[in-house]
């Protein structure tokens, strides 16, 4: 359920809505901690000593994750994913940040959290790849943050509607350069080993992606699940909840997603048509050259 509509751009801000007055969220702040199990207590996000503590930003009232370690509230999006990998006695744990090689030894990107199956002797005999993706954002979302962390206990419902550059999610980017890159890499790599994916995104990030055909989860190469920041009743918090969880074919996903939902090709024509009008029209420059020879 959506808040009042905000006139500022920031949701969560280290782990806590900015308006969040209790002493652990004032004590984030003030000490930038992430509550989202970080690899460090501290939030790292774009900065290690001046880190950009923005967690999820307002979107058409709603919010909307902007930082991938956000989706780590209380880990269940590891739960979810093992659920997917494998048989439901099976013993796993997670490593975060593997690094992924082709056959040449080139990396081809981290693999954000890697489950890994294991017998009675702590023998690994099976995996899954887990991605996170986060969306990004358009627009300057650093000096809003600046601005309230300047004050935050005066400015919580600070006014920045009528600044330029207002931030806003870059879901279209979000999926051509982050999300279709991963892939086609490191996705081909653990598709050719059969090896299976779980892609964990934000709901309003699913619903700007193309339809992918879907299949029945034993049949799936990938698994789609899908969360959203509900807030809760009487507490002010928002957490993190899985809400729908799709089963797709690997390269139908693929297909669906990089490639492009072409236009009207009568628009392109017009365009050039104006384009060549604005070159006739425009007169040629003449020069006079003084003493040729």
């Amino acid at each position: 359920m959506p808040i009042k509509a905000p006139s500022q751009p920031l949701a969560e801000v280290f782990g806590h809505l900015i308006s969040d007055k209790s002493d652990e969220a004032i004590r984030y702040r003030k000490r930038r901690l992430c509550p989202f199990n970080n690899k460090v207590p501290n939030c790292t996000k774009d900065k290690a000593e001046n880190p950009l503590g923005v967690c999820s930003i307002f979107y058409e009232q709603h919010p909307v994750i902007t930082c991938p370690i956000r989706f780590r509230e209380d880990w269940i999006i590891t739960d979810d994913a093992a659920s997917f990998f494998f048989k439901e006695d099976a013993k796993w744990s997670s490593l975060t940040e593997v690094r992924l090689s082709d056959a040449n030894g080139k990396a081809a990107g981290n693999i954000d959290v890697v489950l890994v199956a294991y017998d009675k002797k702590g023998k690994v005999y099976d995996f899954g790849a887990l991605e996170v993706q986060a969306v990004y954002i358009s627009g300057n979302v650093r000096d809003p943050f600046e601005y309230y962390m300047e004050g935050p206990k005066k400015r919580a419902g600070f006014d920045w509607s009528t600044r330029p550059n207002y931030p806003r999610p870059d879901y279209l980017s979000s999926s051509r350069k982050r999300l279709a890159p991963q892939l086609l890499f490191k996705g081909g790599i653990l598709n050719n080993w059969k090896k299976k994916t779980v892609v964990a995104l934000s709901k309003g990030f699913f619903e700007t992606l193309p339809q992918i055909k879907k299949v029945k989860k034993e049949n799936a190469d990938i698994a789609w699940f899908i969360y959203d920041l509900i807030l809760q009743k009487g507490t002010g918090v928002y957490k993190l909840q899985k809400v729908d969880e799709i089963y797709t074919e690997f390269e139908s996903s693929l297909l669906s997603i990089t490639k492009p939902i072409p236009g009207k090709i009568d628009d392109f024509m017009k365009l050039l048509q104006d384009k060549l009008d604005e070159q006739m029209e425009t007169p040629p420059v003449n020069k006079t050259i003084e003493k040729p020879f």
